[in-house]
């Protein structure tokens, strides 16, 4: 991901606060020659197992994820393949009506996190344990995060019938860079009428991302960058 100077990630929490905030990911890689790159998208979260602090480029780290066993990605995937993670943060369309200015250009400020790895496939005929686990701890992560405490207990018979269907598997990360295109080229009292737009709007994702403007660090002003 190309990535202009003035929208490198702030700091490293700011793209583990994406992956964890917004974990329907697009994964990508490689697929035949005459049919281009496969693409699914789906839940993934940080492994629970794994301790430690997150390294600038996330290396290092393991991500859990799954997928449907009959798409015809999974069956083309094997073990050490690389693939890319692509988590979509907050973003919005900035209209040239609050520059207050001419001429000007319109934009659209967004958020995103490209994480690169080599993916190994949890077989439930070898593992099955470790793909209940898995399937259990996407559950706990969401039920967290986004849920109203459902309790699992009473449907792991239920997960443990359905686990043949699920293609589990798990990225080790290489890498990753994060965008953060919040207006940070233009001159303070813009990008500060920019925020205020996205405050007022009744759009969750604006409001999001009017919460990262205002966490950003003071910016040295240079002229615009295309993203």
């Amino acid at each position: 991901m190309f990535v202009p100077a003035p929208y490198r990630t702030p700091a490293t929490s700011w793209m583990v606060d994406i992956l964890r905030g917004n974990p329907l990911a697009l994964m990508t890689s490689n697929g035949p020659a005459t049919a281009g790159p496969w693409a699914t998208h789906l839940p993934v979260i940080p492994d629970s197992t794994t301790s430690g602090e997150w390294t600038p480029d996330l290396s290092g780290a393991r991500l859990l994820g799954h997928m449907n066993r009959a798409n015809p990605h999974f069956k083309a995937l094997d073990d050490g393949a690389v693939v890319l993670l692509t988590f979509t943060g907050p973003h919005g369309y900035v209209s040239p009506t609050v520059y207050e200015k001419t001429p000007a250009a319109p934009t659209w400020d967004f958020t995103s996190v490209h994480v690169h790895g080599t993916l190994t496939k949890i077989e439930p005929d070898e593992a099955g344990e470790e793909s209940l686990e898995l399937v259990c701890s996407t559950v706990r992560a969401f039920e967290g995060d986004f849920g109203a405490g459902w309790d699992m207990r009473e449907s792991l018979d239920y997960f443990r019938k359905i686990l043949p269907a699920v293609g589990a598997f798990r990225v080790d990360v290489t890498g990753a860079e994060g965008m953060f295109k919040l207006s940070q080229e233009q001159d303070p009292d813009v990008r500060e009428r920019v925020r205020e737009s996205f405050a007022g709007r009744d759009s969750t994702r604006h409001r999001e991302a009017a919460g990262l403007m205002d966490r950003l660090p003071r910016p040295d002003i240079g002229c615009p960058h295309a993203a």
